[in-house]
């Protein structure tokens, strides 16, 4: 679909780990249209003494020490722990601070569990708005208008450029989220692996399973 894949680079030097080539976003040291307005907005609230610089350097300290890793914590717990999924669905926030994961602000967090009957995807059509809290910063393809248009109206289209392809008998869920409302995908737990731990099980979960353009997988060559 030439010109309309999206670049699965991002600033955090990663990539999907989906092995699915895609184009290149830009020059990672050019600043993007959120850099800009995020770097304008900060010396307004500053301008208008709102908040101070202080407080804003403190607030970027805690956002650059969130990864991925801390979601992919909740989902292993949510697959080992049923009593903790429950938690989980029930209310995504006091469940992930319950297990040491502070939110700094008051977003909702509300979890969304695929079966084999419903798969979910997120989105946010207006901006960016993210799990930061449990996901750290958004990979820059979920910030551009190619993919926040097209989610919501041909998911099935931007899944397969993923290369996840769903069933005709499976339902998609997209999820638009808000300044106030952020959500994370509980993905499935692959196959063969009842007998993992909960650390051997987080290593498997990608930053993009929980946002829902890929499942998780195990790694070519591991026993199930």
């Amino acid at each position: 679909m030439a010109g309309r894949d999206f670049a699965m680079t991002d600033s955090q030097g990663g990539d999907s780990g989906h092995g699915h080539p895609h184009a290149e976003v830009g020059a990672a040291d050019e600043p993007g249209y959120f850099d800009i307005m995020e770097a304008a907005f900060q010396e307004l609230l500053v301008e208008k003494g709102h908040i101070g610089a202080d407080e804003i350097r403190r607030q970027i300290e805690v956002l650059d020490s969130r990864t991925p890793a801390l979601g992919a914590e909740v989902v292993a717990r949510a697959w080992t722990d049923p009593a903790f999924k429950s938690r989980l669905l029930a209310d995504g926030r006091a469940a992930c601070e319950e297990i040491g994961i502070s939110f700094y602000d008051d977003t909702q967090l509300i979890v969304l569990e695929n079966t084999e009957k419903v798969h979910n995807l997120i989105v946010c059509t207006l901006c960016s708005c993210y799990p930061r809290a449990v996901l750290g910063l958004p990979p820059d393809w979920y910030k551009l208008k190619p993919y926040r248009a097209r989610a919501v109206v041909e998911p099935r289209a931007v899944l397969a450029e993923f290369g996840t392809v769903i069933p005709d008998d499976v339902e998609i869920r997209v999820s638009d989220s808000t300044s106030i409302v952020r959500y994370l995908v509980l993905p499935r737990r692959p196959d063969g692996t009842q007998d993992w731990s909960r650390e051997q099980l987080a290593a498997l979960v990608t930053r993009d399973a929980m946002i829902g353009v890929v499942p998780v997988s195990l790694p070519a060559g591991a026993a199930r």
